[in-house]
């Protein structure tokens, strides 16, 4: 797992963008929340644990959850 802050949150469309510990932005979806977080509540600053996956755009966020 790695380790990171929520940097921005696009509620209306359903995304959003994590910066991990190394300073590297990941976007992340929606989808991609584990039950511990409300991506309606969900806000920059937030601290949270994620794992990366390989997408056709590039790295992404996935199975992201509180930290």
């Amino acid at each position: 797992m790695t380790t990171g802050t929520v940097k921005k949150v696009v509620a209306d469309r359903g995304f959003g963008f994590i910066v991990a510990e190394d300073a590297k932005e990941y976007f992340f979806h929606r989808g991609a929340l584990d039950s511990s977080l409300d991506f309606d509540r969900l806000a920059g600053g937030e601290r949270v644990e994620f794992e990366i996956e390989t997408s056709p755009k590039g790295p992404r966020a996935t199975r992201v959850r509180s930290a």
